[in-house]
């Protein structure tokens, strides 16, 4: 035995899908794309400008370690120099103010002078680069130069007043022992031979030691190589500019505008609750989208798409029931409920009339059942005429006169063109509408499906803004569910998806269709008139609001058309109207 009202099964993950399907939805968010490639081609305008007339001219200096044996491999030039402190010494004020005295630069133009120097230190080297960037490339060349040979000559200056330091503290250490070894000289030189003038000797000698120790250490000293350094590529005038042009520019501008467009676009689809495709649909129902409407570009299509011009959409309403048909779940009860998940459920209606129209084309009986008793209007707004065919089950209505209850035994066949005819239960204004779903009447009817070569298809209000497809879900079973991806939550499919497993039914799939007329436009006119077109449906509109199209009576005792009495003019309905 088939197990009839059994969960779907989640849709497999495949991991390269997934990928796919959120590149597709980045590429949705088309505005922050293109706002992202403009922003970035602006800014390859402005670098590309501000750089056409930019010359820069580097030169390099090794720098030395004052030393008095350069060929001993012993002495490490990174050990006796700071390289970090010398670059700064480099772009110290000091050596700026050294080249502006040799460049001849007033004052008010030494900060624009000290600005465009840089300096830096590649890597593992002690060279210092010296960098300058100027509107004009000889000039570029000259303060590149006028800079490096002022770090060089204070660095010169620095060493020298350093060495002459040092000199000058050994000369102060020696001139006093030199003095005491001049008195000892004497001494000893007057003193007869004996002790005192062995222990004179003695001491001469060693105040000599001294004085040679301190000569030697002066020697030393003014016997270094003390050059700072040496230039080994001077600035030379550059031959172009150095920004990268204007294309260049373009490119990179357009390149770093799509990678923020496409990393706003990501950050966007994050925080995105609503579905952007059908796999977000699906995982979230855990069951198949079964179609997608194609975009309507009329401003509302026909409520009944059967011999259409475009027969896109009677296509793919075709579609949508061929794989309902070979549902097992489906195929074992044929029974249908189609709802909305919110707001306005003109398409829902839509899709229920033509899946009837569909199912009664393959040479099945069908029945639909419109169990909105909120805002009932398929009677006005289908080709019907009345009843004739007693197939269904005809619940005895109320006596003559008084208050009737849903369903009341009114049945009308709507033409469906090439399609056949089916069978419609109109819905009623109802003062219960729970009583009236729940009633044994209308469980009659939908257990019309249990009928050989029969199927029901029932229209219900909004599953999260009423309860009413709640309380026929044990009926029915199987539920479709028409949204637009745009206009519904991830949550909210979820939610419905919950709901209806609660309620004992199984969600069949869903229909995906683009936003209406009336939501395209939106804003407050769009929603009055919505309100007056569904206050005129349900008869509490204004007087001035348009009616159905409907055949009105010319006296009282004319019967009013849709009550199953009379034939209502073949017509074509837009689902804006309802």
């Amino acid at each position: 035995m088939t197990e009839t009202n059994r969960p779907a099964a989640a849709p497999a993950d495949d991991e390269p899908d997934l990928l796919r399907d959120q590149f597709k939805q980045l590429l949705r968010y088309r505005r922050l794309l293109g706002a992202g490639v403009g922003i970035g081609l602006l800014g390859g305008v402005y670098l590309g400008i501000s750089t056409a007339d930019t010359y820069v001219a580097t030169a390099d200096v090794v720098l030395r370690a004052p030393t008095d044996d350069p060929f001993n491999p012993s002495l490490a030039p990174d050990k006796a120099i700071n390289i970090g402190s010398e670059r700064q010494v480099a772009l110290s004020s000091s050596t700026a103010e050294q080249a502006a005295k040799k460049l001849g630069v007033a004052d008010k133009d030494f900060a624009a002078l000290r600005g465009g120097l840089q300096v830096t230190n590649p890597p593992q080297t002690m060279v210092l680069r010296f960098t300058y960037t100027s509107a004009s490339p000889k000039e570029a060349a000259k303060r590149a130069n006028a800079m490096t040979a002022a770090y060089l000559l204070k660095r010169q200056e620095a060493l020298d007043a350093t060495r002459d330091k040092m000199v000058k503290g050994y000369e102060d250490q020696r001139d006093p022992v030199a003095k005491q070894l001049d008195e000892t000289a004497r001494q000893a030189n007057n003193l007869p031979a004996g002790t005192a003038r062995d222990s004179a000797l003695s001491s001469k000698t060693d105040l000599q030691s001294k004085v040679n120790t301190l000569n030697g250490n002066i020697a030393k000293l003014a016997a270094l190589d003390m050059t700072p350094g040496r230039v080994t590529s001077p600035a030379t005038p550059p031959a172009a500019p150095d920004g990268p042009g204007i294309p260049m520019s373009l490119a990179l501008g357009a390149a770093t505008g799509l990678a923020l467009g496409l990393l706003a676009a990501w950050v966007r689809l994050v925080f995105d609750p609503a579905p952007r495709s059908e796999g977000d649909v699906a995982r979230a129902l855990r069951a198949p989208v079964l179609g997608s409407l194609p975009r309507d570009k009329t401003g509302g299509g026909p409520l009944l798409a059967a011999g259409e011009a475009d027969p896109r959409l009677a296509e793919e309403y075709r579609s949508v029931a061929f794989r309902l048909a070979y549902d097992s779940r489906f195929a074992d009860r044929r029974r249908l409920l189609v709802v909305a998940p919110r707001g306005s459920s003109e398409t829902a209606a839509a899709v229920a009339v033509n899946l009837a129209a569909s199912f009664a084309e393959t040479g099945k009986d069908v029945l639909l059942i419109e169990a909105d008793l909120r805002t009932p209007v398929l009677a006005s707004q289908l080709p019907t005429d009345a009843g004739g065919r007693p197939r269904w089950s005809q619940p005895g209505g109320a006596a003559a006169g008084a208050d009737a209850d849903w369903p009341d035994g009114r049945q009308l066949v709507v033409d469906a063109g090439e399609s056949g005819s089916f069978d419609l239960i109109p819905g009623e204004r109802a003062r219960n509408v729970p009583r009236a779903l729940t009633s044994p009447r209308a469980t009659r009817l939908i257990s019309e499906a249990d009928s050989p070569n029969s199927t029901v298809v029932v229209l219900a209000p909004p599953v999260l803004s009423y309860a009413d497809a709640l309380a026929l879900v044990d009926r029915v079973d199987g539920v479709l569910v028409v949204c637009d991806p745009r206009a519904v939550h991830r949550s909210d499919l979820s939610r419905i998806r919950e709901l209806i497993g609660g309620a004992g039914g199984t969600v069949l799939g869903a229909v995906l269709h683009t936003p209406l007329a009336t939501e395209k436009r939106g804003g407050r006119g769009a929603s009055k008139k919505a309100s007056a077109a569904a206050g005129t449906a349900s008869g509490a509109g204004p007087a001035a609001a348009p009616q159905p199209l409907t055949r009105q009576p010319a006296d009282p005792g004319e019967p009013i058309a849709g009550d199953g009495s009379d034939t209502v003019a073949l017509r074509t309905v837009r689902t804006g109207r309802r």
